[in-house]
């Protein structure tokens, strides 16, 4: 009865989706035109492509949202193209943040396009282009058009570090959603829950319990590659302007958060005169606002976007461009988390800032990554420090500011909790991939052949 009820909830929403599909055009035009779109390959997101497909040779396609899904996936990806030479990997996101980063991570073997649109014609038009034989989504990617025309052409369904928020396992238990979301889960091989309480999400929504597998978290092992990597030398060129100053960052803060690390700043100033702080904004188009605000604080800032050297009086550096959050935590003593000091918002991955050897905080509000620093503080109760807000922020950093024994031991539990959870995770992650998924996959090639 449940599936059922899916069906035609289903049928309803491929319905929707297609009588508004020219809205979705425009929608995308508009995007485009404020730069939140690719200038020249926004068709791809209705399913054009724009590379050809290599005939007679399988292909797995891999897709994440954005540029945090999309470093996730990357470790994964890797593996598979170094287990499986003989297949093709396509990857897509949605996001042009995490396309102009991620573009340069991958080996040239690797197709990289945006992902379609879930509406029926751009699903089908990508799906009778690329003719995937198995599909490996991220996190919480359940699109519905998406879903069904894959599991009718027989193609066999993956979803990795899945997660649900409270708000979205909520409004999928809804009467009308909670038919819809059973039959979509139902069409999945494989599904790898980040934590137990995500498992039990999954399940309550119509998960089949025989789907369910744990495997880790794939995002400890975005800091395992980042570290394998050379600092470019454009990064570099900031060490020697940090090695004299007072320092510390503020990685991924989100919009009203920068007024928290005013706040901060300014009592710090008073005890560290020559204090530098750093903000890494979560959207790089925000920095010129940011840097409008530091001036009407009174107080000093370069951008990192027009090249400015810091110098004894710069109070503010932000950096406002992509990809370079990574490298500066190995450059950076102290990272504070942003996503986390303003109710509503969720958190961002702690692991890759262990894993470049900072002293890491993070405010009161971390969402989903709640499962990660319970897991690192319990590895080693020194590696993160959550902090309930501003006055207990500040007294945070006046500690390692003012102690280096106190930094450093901060910064060496934060590596060794971070060591001890990963390394793992891709290889379990494969075991269940291959087993659950691929196996599916070749029987699906061997029935085509």
């Amino acid at each position: 009865m449940m599936r059922t009820s899916g069906k035609l909830v289903h049928m309803l929403y491929r319905a929707i989706t297609y009588a508004v599909t020219p809205l979705i055009y425009c929608h995308i035009q508009w995007r485009r035109f404020r730069g939140l779109e690719h200038p020249h390959r926004w068709p791809e997101r209705f399913g054009y492509p724009s590379s050809s497909r290599l005939h007679g040779r399988p292909l797995l396609w891999f897709h994440a949202v954005s540029l945090g899904e999309g470093m996730a996936t990357l470790p994964i990806l890797l593996h598979c193209a170094q287990c499986l030479p003989n297949i093709t990997i396509l990857m897509t996101t949605t996001t042009t943040s995490a396309f102009y980063v991620i573009k340069d991570r991958l080996p040239s073997s690797v197709i990289y396009q945006f992902a379609p649109i879930d509406a029926p014609v751009a699903v089908d038009t990508f799906l009778m282009h690329w003719n995937p034989i198995a599909v490996i989504l991220m996190e919480n990617e359940l699109w519905p058009n998406l879903i069904m025309a894959a599991s009718e052409r027989g193609i066999p369904l993956a979803l990795l570090n899945a997660r649900m928020s409270e708000k979205s396992f909520q409004l999928w238990s809804s009467p009308i959603a909670s038919s819809l979301i059973s039959l979509l889960l139902s069409k999945f091989s494989l599904i790898l829950p980040t934590s137990t309480q995500q498992a039990i999400r999954f399940q309550l929504l119509g998960a089949p319990p025989f789907i369910v597998n744990f495997s880790g978290d794939l995002k400890y092992e975005v800091g395992h590659l980042d570290a394998l990597e050379q600092i470019p030398e454009k990064t570099r060129d900031l060490q020697s302007q940090l090695s004299l100053r007072k320092v510390w960052m503020a990685a991924s803060t989100h919009e009203d958060e920068e007024q928290v690390m005013f706040c901060v700043h300014k009592e710090l100033m008073k005890l560290y005169p020559q204090l530098l702080t750093i903000i890494v904004p979560r959207y790089p188009e925000q920095g010129r606002h940011i840097a409008q605000a530091v001036l009407k604080e009174g107080m000093t800032a370069k951008l990192r976007s027009q090249s400015a050297n810091i110098c004894s009086s710069t109070n503010f550096y932000i950096v406002d461009t992509l990809g370079e959050l990574r490298d500066l935590y190995r450059l950076t003593p102290i990272a504070v988390i942003g996503g986390s000091f303003l109710r509503g918002l969720c958190g961002h991955n702690v692991s890759e800032a262990a894993a470049a050897g900072c002293a890491v905080l993070t405010g009161p509000y971390i969402g989903h990554f709640s499962e990660m620093v319970r897991k690192m503080k319990q590895a080693s109760h020194l590696s993160i420090q959550q902090v309930s807000g501003i006055d207990e922020l500040i007294k945070a950093l006046s500690e390692l500011l003012d102690d280096p024994k106190i930094l450093d031991a901060r910064q060496v539990a934060a590596r060794q909790a971070y060591l001890a959870l990963s390394g793992r995770v891709v290889r379990s992650v494969w075991n269940l991939v291959d087993a659950h998924v691929l196996k599916h996959a070749s029987q699906k090639c061997n029935h085509n052949g």
